[in-house]
């Protein structure tokens, strides 16, 4: 099967949970795709050649063929339209009221929580490292994670919607910013963490956050 050219661009570190839920998406589908990393550290996102390829001076950033996209949102939706089921693996759910559930849940994860993602960054998911106990703020931010998942999560069942969907994946980064740091959490949420972290396609992708260490 032919396939257009397409790359994903990343940051340097490969710490981003944004780029690393659109490699999730395309790996899901089995899209042949590369890699190509921009430093964030040292502002090259905020030069000229990447402000020519990305709208928002973000990462990630999806490049097939001449056409150019950013927000890792707009990206996952606009993969499952060009790269429909059935040749294709589903990113979200095939019902109408699930996938606009797991639309919400993206939004959600994206524009809230300020203070747990603060507090709790990427290095923890990806590096190991630990930080100060949460802040009140933080605590708060954390407790609403709790509750809203608590809520979405069915007992017994191992996926939001009873079969996987990048939502999974991108719930999982926010709950195992707690759970891999120790953070107190309920059994339930440390175990749906654990278990959508074993998927083969997030796997794919520790392994390339860990060759930048």
């Amino acid at each position: 099967m032919d396939h257009p050219n397409i790359t994903l661009w990343s940051d340097a570190s490969f710490f981003s949970p944004y780029v690393m839920s659109v490699y999730v998406a395309l790996t899901e589908k089995g899209i042949p795709f590369s890699l190509q990393a921009v430093d964030l550290a040292a502002g090259e996102h905020l030069g000229s050649g990447y402000r020519e390829i990305s709208l928002t001076a973000r990462v990630p950033t999806l490049q097939l063929d001449n056409f150019l996209l950013s927000e890792s949102s707009a990206i996952e939706e606009f993969l499952e339209e060009r790269f429909p089921a059935p040749e294709y693996d589903r990113l979200y759910p095939r019902d109408a009221e699930k996938r606009a559930r797991a639309r919400e849940i993206q939004a959600w994860l994206r524009s809230d929580l300020l203070a747990l993602r603060a507090e709790r960054p990427t290095e923890v998911l990806f590096a190991g490292e630990k930080f100060a106990p949460l802040s009140a703020a933080g605590s708060q931010a954390a407790q609403k994670l709790i509750a809203v998942a608590g809520r979405l999560l069915v007992d017994g069942q191992q996926n939001l919607f009873g079969e996987w969907s990048i939502a999974d994946t991108d719930l999982a980064i926010m709950i195992n910013r707690l759970a891999l740091h120790g953070d107190a959490l309920p059994e339930k949420l440390t175990d749906y963490a654990f278990f959508q972290w074993q998927r083969a396609s997030v796997q794919l992708w520790l392994a390339e956050s860990g060759k930048t260490r």
